[in-house]
């Protein structure tokens, strides 16, 4: 069982940046996925990023790709995900997700979930 939290969400200008961050606790695998997705009220949940603690490489949805950067610490067991130049339609809770067998995965189709983070981006 792995436990997820994440944390930085907030409310801010379209314009500003935040940076959210996702910590896994308990039986932790080395080639755990981390994920980022992300729901507006009465849509979707919507893949935003991922990757792994063990190899090299990141995954965007088209909503965010070249604008937000996902990365890891596998000492740490985390996953962040930076996000410069928010506009309005970033507005949603994000969510933290991981499964332990390494797969990336672009559907919200992963084991582990955290409780979400609130993001709000005002015009």
């Amino acid at each position: 069982q792995v436990q997820l939290v994440e944390s930085g969400g907030g409310l801010v200008q379209a314009g500003d940046s935040l940076s959210l961050s996702c910590v896994a606790s308990g039986s932790i695998s080395g080639n755990l996925a981390m994920a980022w997705f992300r729901q507006a009220p009465g849509k979707e949940r919507e893949f935003v990023a991922a990757s792994t603690l063990r190899w090299s490489f990141a995954v965007y949805g088209d909503s965010v790709r070249g604008r937000f950067t996902v990365s890891t610490d596998s000492a740490k067991n985390m996953v962040f995900l930076q996000m410069p130049s928010l506009k309005p339609e970033d507005t949603a809770v994000y969510y933290c997700a991981a499964n332990d067998f390494g797969k990336v995965v672009v559907d919200p189709t992963y084991d582990y979930w955290g409780q979400g983070t609130q993001v709000t981006v005002s015009s």
